[in-house]
């Protein structure tokens, strides 16, 4: 039975954190669905993650790009992966050609399938209706797109989840790590929180003490998010940005910090060897999910949103 299951971004002055923590929550809420003129089924905008600190007397710093920040999106064309997901059947598959539908392990009651209900961009997405137990997971599974890459992979994919995340552990997205006997890297949820999980020893980023949860956010229901992450295996490096910024609390660099990755450097000399990429839903704690993922792309610099 499977366990439930970034450089460091300097925390700023108190001052400047608050704006930064702003600059997204009160900033980024012009979106809602519907696109434009009636004829696409584009949700244009996003919803403007909230700071997991706001009104508990903490705060995110998410107001900059941090190191590396992109500057222009990169063109799909010619990326490793880049799929928006519009060449596919609505009620079917995902391209075979790039994606397996797989439930690794064992399989309930999990389900996916390509939607024109709610999409990034175009007028299809995935939507995926996971269970809140283990076995009724589900994911579409990429498994070369990351050898092309290289040893340190940039991802960018939007995500909009039809309810919040909630306190129990959950996944939707993993990546598998050879170095680790093939367990994976995962990035989901707890605390209501986003965060990242290793399920070797089951550690999370950040600490899920209330200084670490402070440093992430929660992902608004019912909107579009682009996540961003990237992953330097030889250095053990681990960044991530949500809707352009940098999260303090996703991020794992070379020095330990206490309610951050501290917990992640118990395991010393950490360097994932990554070889697939996942994105589903797995509940490890009884939430079931409806969400729905688009504009998926790989690459070996970092991509951008826009």
């Amino acid at each position: 039975m499977p366990r439930p299951s970034p450089l460091r971004i300097a925390l700023l002055p108190a001052l400047h954190l608050a704006l930064a923590a702003c600059g997204l929550a009160c900033g980024g809420d012009d979106g809602g669905s519907g696109g434009s003129g009636g004829s696409t089924t584009s949700d244009t905008g996003g919803g403007g993650a909230t700071p997991a600190g706001v009104g508990g007397g903490s705060t995110t710093g998410v107001g900059g790009q941090g190191a590396g920040g992109a500057t222009s999106t990169l063109d799909c064309a010619g990326l490793p992966l880049c799929d928006d997901f519009e060449t596919a059947a609505p009620g079917g598959p995902p391209d075979p050609a790039v994606w397996s539908v797989v439930s690794p392990n064992c399989s309930g009651t999990g389900t996916l399938a390509i939607d024109d209900a709610h999409a990034h961009s175009g007028a299809r997405s995935v939507r995926i209706d996971g269970g809140g137990n283990y076995c009724d997971h589900v994911f579409i599974a990429n498994s070369t797109a990351i050898a092309a890459v290289g040893a340190a992979v940039h991802g960018r994919f939007f995500v909009r989840f039809e309810d919040p995340l909630g306190m129990s552990h959950v996944t939707f997205l993993t990546l598998r790590d050879e170095n680790a006997g093939g367990r994976d890297l995962r990035m989901g949820g707890q605390s209501e929180i986003l965060m990242w999980n290793r399920e070797t020893d089951d550690a999370t980023l950040p600490s899920l003490s209330p200084a670490g949860i402070a440093q992430s956010l929660r992902p608004t229901a019912g909107a579009w998010h682009c996540i961003e992450f990237f992953v330097d295996g030889p250095s053990g490096v681990l960044q991530t940005w949500v809707d352009g910024a940098a999260v303090p609390g996703l991020q794992v660099d070379a020095t330990p910090t206490p309610d951050i990755d501290q917990q992640w450097h118990n395991q010393p000399g950490w360097a994932p060897a990554l070889s697939d990429v996942k994105f589903g839903w797995e509940g490890y704690g009884g939430q079931p999910m409806t969400l729905w993922v688009d504009d998926i792309a790989l690459a070996a610099q970092r991509i951008g949103c826009d």
